[in-house]
């Protein structure tokens, strides 16, 4: 019984039957140039995903990035390393240059003569800070990629690596970043755009190694052990600023959360009342400002607050109180006060409503067993009136 319990979980994750090493090396090593319609493949997608992300569409993007031909090279470079092929890895670094660089120049030219501006461009900015799940994105991306190209019948697979992966929103972004002059931008999108280029690419190097693809040339064993720790260096590079922003931004959330139920929890303090918070993370430690509405609050009031706001491991160096009705920005209108207010009164209604249907609740329940406590009674009690 172990034995074909084993056989039939070695027949799931057997490979063997299902790959073409030989139709898979000669597509990738075809399909990495970037030469006459490619180009204009390229320029186009990249045309249509940078107008899905001046105006924060996804659909769009989606769209842009089904027909951008913007893995192969990457693919190639990955699988150059696997076969030990210097001209294919030769081949595959040119014209990954050159992608790049028609990319980031059709994205650039096109936010330059956009007349579109967003306040928030929330898909741009997006791009601009990638973290350890982009890694892992682009990882098993890179796997599902080389494996799909491996098999013998090919489905739809890396259409959705291209999405996956989201390799040209990066790029677009780049270009974004030029059009307006903002370095931060266009460091964070390469970053970004790098990671996923390099763990594809590694990903594809280690499937090419598990599935035994046929090796071009022999390479000595210094030059590999050079080459290794080469790529060990470069990796460590790139993780080391992803895992540190993953947990930058995990404590960002974190202390957004822990926040919002500060606020919840003491709407009203004494006399006054919160009316809206904002929290600053660019601070060291990151504060929570209150906005205040009524009198000024009491030392005790305050103190109370700060106990509340410790259980979740906020401190008090940490609150920033605003008596003045006065946003950062601009003052705030008595309307927004009253809607606050009114809001706040909304909640009350609604938890008091809520506290009156669990006693309704209760005492219809209570009023059940009573009735069935009747009817059990003996007819001796009944008849006595008990």
């Amino acid at each position: 019984m172990n034995e074909k319990v084993k056989d039939f979980f070695r027949s799931l994750v057997s490979l063997s039957d299902y790959v073409d090493l030989e139709g898979a090396s000669a597509s990738i090593r075809k399909n990495i140039y970037f030469k006459g319609p490619t180009v204009f493949i390229l320029a186009c997608a990249i045309i249509i995903a940078s107008v899905g992300l001046n105006v924060n569409s996804i659909p769009v993007i989606i769209g842009a990035m089904l027909i951008s031909p913007v893995m192969a090279p990457i693919l190639g470079f990955g699988f150059s390393l696997g076969v030990q092929d210097m001209q294919l890895l030769k081949d595959s670094l040119r014209n990954f240059a050159v992608m790049v660089v028609i990319s980031i120049l059709a994205s650039a030219i096109y936010f330059l003569l956009s007349p579109l501006n967003l306040e928030h461009p929330t898909e741009l900015l997006a791009r601009t800070n990638p973290t350890i799940y982009d890694v892992l994105i682009a990882l098993f991306g890179g796997f599902a990629g080389i494996l799909e190209n491996s098999r013998k019948e090919k489905g739809t697979v890396l259409s959705g690596v291209a999405i996956a992966t989201a390799l040209m929103p990066p790029l677009c972004t780049v270009g974004y970043g030029i059009s307006i002059g903002n370095l931060s931008y266009i460091l964070g999108a390469f970053y970004l755009f790098m990671i996923n280029s390099i763990f594809i690419a590694l990903a594809t190097f280690v499937a090419v190694k598990y599935l035994k693809y046929p090796v071009v040339q022999e390479v000595e064993g210094r030059r590999t052990r050079l080459t290794g720790r080469a790529v060990s260096v470069i990796l460590l590079l790139i993780i080391v600023p992803s895992v540190l922003s993953a947990i930058r931004i995990v404590q960002e959330s974190n202390f957004k959360i822990h926040a919002s139920r500060v606020v919840e929890d003491n709407k009203s303090i004494g006399r006054g009342f919160i009316y809206d918070y904002s929290v600053d993370n660019t601070s060291n430690p990151p504060s929570v400002v209150l906005y205040m509405a009524g009198e000024k609050l009491t030392t005790a009031d305050k103190e109370r607050l700060y106990e509340d706001a410790e259980k979740y491991g906020i401190t008090r160096s940490q609150i920033v109180f605003r008596e003045d009705a006065v946003n950062s920005s601009e003052t705030v209108s008595e309307s927004e006060i009253v809607r606050s207010l009114l809001e706040h009164s909304d909640k009350q209604v609604e938890r008091l409503n809520q506290t009156i249907a669990k006693l309704r609740d209760s005492i219809a329940v209570l009023n059940a067993r009573l009735g069935r406590l009747d009817k059990e009674k003996p007819d001796s009690l009944k008849a006595a009136g008990r």
